[in-house]
């Protein structure tokens, strides 16, 4: 059974005239906890009209046209008198989300299709050079071996007579 608490007295009969925090929050466009912040730090916030429920978290309403006067009093005062506009709907945010790691997906997979060709001749030209650089060692030791055949084979000055 829910307990009922009237901290304003001549609301009484008045409920379509108040709002819990929470739909508050959600009509002006901020979070849940900038309300309760706002309630919890500045004295003149609305003073709440109605508690329901029971344990240590009530539902807590305040007449909704105190809570709009007073919050387009705070929202104005932030800097250059914006208001932030009202929370995008979760299923917009995780559309955005879909699409962001779709692109993110096509330009990466983009990006890798570049880089494996670039890896490709990357490779060719590897194997290439590897290639022209095994026959080089193999035509510089012919040379040796055939500078050193002459040296061991071409008679010398003593060996003549």
């Amino acid at each position: 059974m829910d307990s009922v608490t009237w901290l304003r007295p001549e609301y009484k009969g008045r409920e379509a005239e108040l709002i819990n925090l929470a739909a508050a929050a959600d009509l002006v466009g901020v979070t849940r906890s900038a309300v309760s912040n706002w309630a919890k730090r500045h004295p003149d916030f609305p003073k709440v009209a109605l508690l329901t429920g029971i344990g240590e978290r009530p539902n807590k309403y305040v007449p909704k046209d105190e809570f709009l006067i007073w919050t387009h009093a705070q929202l104005s005062k932030r800097p250059g008198g914006r208001r932030p506009g009202p929370r995008r709907p979760t299923v917009a945010l995780l559309s955005d989300q879909l699409a962001h790691h779709q692109r993110q997906i096509v330009r990466l997979s983009e990006l890798e299709a570049r880089q494996a060709t670039a890896l490709k001749k990357t490779r060719g030209a590897l194997h290439k050079h590897q290639d022209e650089l095994q026959r080089a060692r193999e035509r510089l030791a012919a040379e040796v071996a055939a500078v050193h055949n002459i040296e061991h084979t071409t008679p010398t000055a003593k060996d003549t007579p």
